[in-house]
């Protein structure tokens, strides 16, 4: 049954459907998409966990995943984390400091005030913070075309024949064949009627970790492109310094600007303001890298991912005995049955990546807030009707 955009699901009632995924993928407000798909996967994940005794799938991590992605599209907070990085970087506080004072020997008995500040103003508007944005919107998209769309179908039609079902799904490896997704989706199958507790945690384990690689595998493109997306063109950071800088009117400053091109003295002035790009480039990446790398979990945890996991694995995982997981976590966990080392140094790099993300869903597999909503039904009614609600999200 396909429900209308005003439609919100109650527990236990009729889950997402592939029309449902369809309609959601196609809606043109990268925000209020985002959040139609976070709360789409909260939607799945329930139906899902219901019928698997209540732990953690894949889409209970994705929907606070997803979250974040949302912080990023949004590009909330991320102008203030530059900012910050601007001002307290002794760096670019020395690159500032040298590019007023090409400027001042440019233009001589020209008193430039409130100059530093002026300058990190020209920084914050040349950054391409918006391509970030643009990425992580491609990103949460793209996975969830694909793999919301594969639960939905999941949830519908497994009950009958799990191996049609799986059949359906292209044989071959990441980032175009989709073996990881039949196997997890087996995995999930058989842990609906696990009897053994344990048996159960390490399917559902298993099914996340094989999706999750799947995930992260077609995801590289977009958190590369993340990263490296918002480049500060020299060029064009000289002409907002020059414009917000240089003193007069508007054919004053182009007269000035002549004047200094025609005499050479510009030149200290471009140097200056390549160097200044080049330091704001790499705070920039950093300020990306932290929203990228920062997890809010329900009950105001927050994960950074660059640093090693703040938890334990719950009794049920401690030790491990299912064959095909201790396998597959070989080849992803370089510190078997250890948090330790578990920080992502590189959030581009795949096999940092799967490492952290490995041992976050064996950390917090059985953590039943990882159920809860993340949005207030008051938030649901406002973007399930295409707005975008007001207020923190």
């Amino acid at each position: 049954m396909t429900r209308t955009s005003g439609d919100v699901r109650a527990p236990g009632g009729v889950p997402p459907t592939v029309g449902d995924v369809d309609r959601i993928a196609a809606h043109a407000d990268p925000v209020v998409r985002n959040l139609l798909i976070t709360h789409c996967y909260h939607e799945l994940s329930r139906a899902l966990a219901d019928r698997t005794g209540g732990s953690a799938n894949w889409c209970t991590f994705a929907v606070w995943a997803s979250k974040q992605v949302g912080r990023t599209i949004r590009q909330e907070d991320l102008a203030r984390t530059l900012e910050r990085m601007l001002e307290s970087s002794p760096e670019a506080a020395a690159a500032v400091d040298l590019l007023v004072r090409s400027l001042r020997r440019a233009v001589p008995g020209h008193v430039l005030g409130n100059a530093e500040r002026l300058v990190r103003q020209a920084v914050l508007t040349t950054a391409r913070l918006d391509a970030a944005g643009d990425a992580a919107a491609r990103g949460n998209l793209k996975v969830f075309e694909e793999i919301a769309r594969e639960f939905a179908r999941f949830l519908v039609e497994s009950a009958d024949d799990v191996d049609a079902f799986c059949a359906a799904l292209r044989p071959g490896e990441p980032p175009e064949g989709q073996r990881y997704l039949r196997q997890a989706f087996t995995r999930y199958h058989q842990a609906m009627s696990a009897v053994e507790e344990k048996e159960r945690a390490e399917l559902l384990l298993l099914a996340n970790v094989e999706i999750g690689l799947h995930e992260q595998t077609r995801l590289q493109p977009e958190i590369t492109a993340a990263l490296q997306a918002p480049v500060i063109d020299p060029g064009e950071l000289e002409r907002r310094l020059l414009d917000l800088l240089l003193p007069g009117n508007r054919v004053v400053k182009w007269l000035r600007r002549v004047l200094l091109t025609v005499l050479g003295r510009r030149t200290p002035v471009r140097l200056a303001g390549e160097h200044l790009a080049e330091l704001a480039r790499a705070l920039v990446r950093r300020a990306v890298t932290e929203h990228l790398m920062t997890l809010a979990l329900p009950g105001g945890d927050v994960l950074d991912l660059g640093e090693d996991l703040p938890a334990r694995f719950p009794p049920l995982l401690a030790r491990l005995s299912h064959p095909e997981l201790l396998a597959l976590l070989a080849t992803v966990d370089p510190t078997s049955d250890s948090l330790l080392d578990t920080a992502a140094r590189d959030w581009s790099d795949l096999p940092d990546r799967m490492h952290y993300i490995a041992d976050m869903f064996r950390c917090h597999a059985l953590r039943a807030d990882l159920l809860d909503p993340p949005f207030t039904p008051e938030q649901v009614a406002e973007f399930t009707n295409g707005r975008r609600p007001t207020g923190p999200l």
